[in-house]
């Protein structure tokens, strides 16, 4: 697709924004949960089950596109287990802001290589404000005392900025991204969950019959995030679409402060106008 027919319409912004919302939904239920782990490989087996009426509804995507959802099959396992190591030495305040904040800008490094696509200044005012308030969000003094969880956080930054070229080059090889996406998650959820089955056995089990119902709804939350923003990418540019949809992290703090009660801080107010005002620059970009 040529990138000049790429443009960030009103439409396509609101709808990677609802995606952003979802997106910080279903993370806010692995939060929620006894074991991340295990929520993480339930949640997204539940996806792969799920999908399967859809491929059967919409069909496979043409054979273009297969070599990127293999790799990207691939590379969200190193995903799957960064997450889960992040998580297990960090606190998910500290590690998801990092993780997703770092990620949109080394996809915007690279988009003029991987993808062909040139940035204005001002969508890399957007994409750097978005990045940055993200990050005063999550980041505290605290980060200096847990090594393990930056440091797991920052590798994951790198395999989603990967996994984000690698299907937003899929997704446009595919031309359609319902197929795309339903196709993906009709496969991704299989390789981290067997090995979770393998690892934990019966508490696998007994687990996912406890907490089916409540995984589903995240299922469900993932499977339409992540579908959004792949359409998304076929009508404006990755760079720009991934920076947008990480805005989760500011819906994940709003809902925290109405949900929770949690303390609205002078930090958070900060990192609140940066973002709004990367949203802001990359729509006028």
């Amino acid at each position: 697709m040529p990138t000049e027919t790429l443009a960030l319409t009103w439409p396509v912004l609101c709808a990677v924004l609802f995606g952003a919302l979802l997106h910080a939904g279903w993370n806010a239920l692995v939060k929620s949960s006894a074991d991340k782990s295990m929520d993480m490989a339930v949640i997204h087996l539940i996806g792969s089950v799920l999908a399967l009426p859809l491929v059967l509804l919409v069909g496979l995507p043409p054979m273009a596109s297969w070599p990127f959802i293999g790799a990207s099959v691939l590379i969200h396992i190193g995903y799957y287990i960064a997450t889960t190591q992040a998580y297990k030495h960090g606190d998910l305040g500290l590690t998801y802001p990092l993780m997703r904040g770092v990620a949109p800008l080394l996809v915007a490094l690279s988009a003029t290589f991987t993808l062909g696509e040139t940035l204005t200044p001002l969508a890399w005012a957007g994409i750097i404000g978005i990045c940055s308030g993200v990050l005063v969000l999550g980041l505290s003094r605290h980060a200096l005392h847990a090594r393990k969880a930056v440091g797991f956080a920052l590798a994951n930054a790198v395999i989603i900025a990967i996994y984000t070229v690698v299907d937003g080059l899929g997704v446009r090889a595919s031309g359609n991204a319902l197929q795309y996406v339903a196709t993906l998650f009709l496969l991704d959820g299989w390789p981290f969950g067997l090995l979770m089955m393998a690892r934990r056995g019966r508490a696998m089990a007994d687990y996912a019959r406890h907490r089916w119902p409540v995984a589903t709804g995240g299922a469900l939350a993932s499977l339409g995030s992540y579908g959004i923003a792949l359409w998304a990418m076929t009508r404006a540019p990755v760079a720009t679409v991934a920076a947008l949809r990480e805005t989760s992290v500011l819906f994940a703090v709003l809902l925290g402060c109405w949900l929770l009660k949690e303390t609205f801080t002078l930090r958070r107010f900060v990192g609140t106008c940066i973002i709004v005002g990367g949203v802001m620059a990359i729509r006028l970009a």
